[in-house]
């Protein structure tokens, strides 16, 4: 297919009638539909972190979990703990903490509300466990 179809079927094995398929569909579109909304509320939560400095992999698994906790009716926990599990089998030793503190601290601030991009301020409490559990650190900035 175009526009990496293909891609995203073939990396997870999945085939096009499976329902797998609808919901990973549904993700990516959701994702790339809202991404200027999602990435604002990324770099609001990992404080001291600017998107290019966020390996790859970890802003992909944060855009995943942040649409999936505002944009579609899944549980926040659930979809942290998914977040979690996919930052520590596919990032470094790190990014696992680093990606909870991120999406625990966008539920913190009651981002659920809105699907509109969260006022400034909102983040305190992230701002120190975000940066000190940042993928590829020793928690230094």
């Amino acid at each position: 297919g175009s526009g990496g179809e293909d891609t995203r079927l073939n990396l997870l094995g999945v085939q096009p009638d499976e329902s797998e398929a609808d919901y990973m569909n549904k993700l990516f579109e959701g994702v790339v539909a809202n991404v200027e909304s999602i990435d604002a509320r990324i770099q609001e939560f990992a404080r001291g972190w600017t998107l290019d400095r966020i390996t790859r992999v970890d802003l992909a698994i944060l855009r995943l979990g942040v649409y999936e906790m505002v944009y579609s009716s899944l549980a926040p926990a659930v979809a942290i703990n998914e977040a979690v599990e996919l930052a520590n089998a596919y990032s470094t030793d790190k990014a696992g903490s680093f990606v909870n503190g991120v999406l625990g601290s966008l539920v913190r601030a009651g981002a659920r509300e809105a699907a509109a991009p969260a006022e400034a301020g909102g983040a305190q409490a992230a701002s120190d466990e975000s940066a000190q559990n940042a993928p590829g650190t020793d928690g230094a900035q």
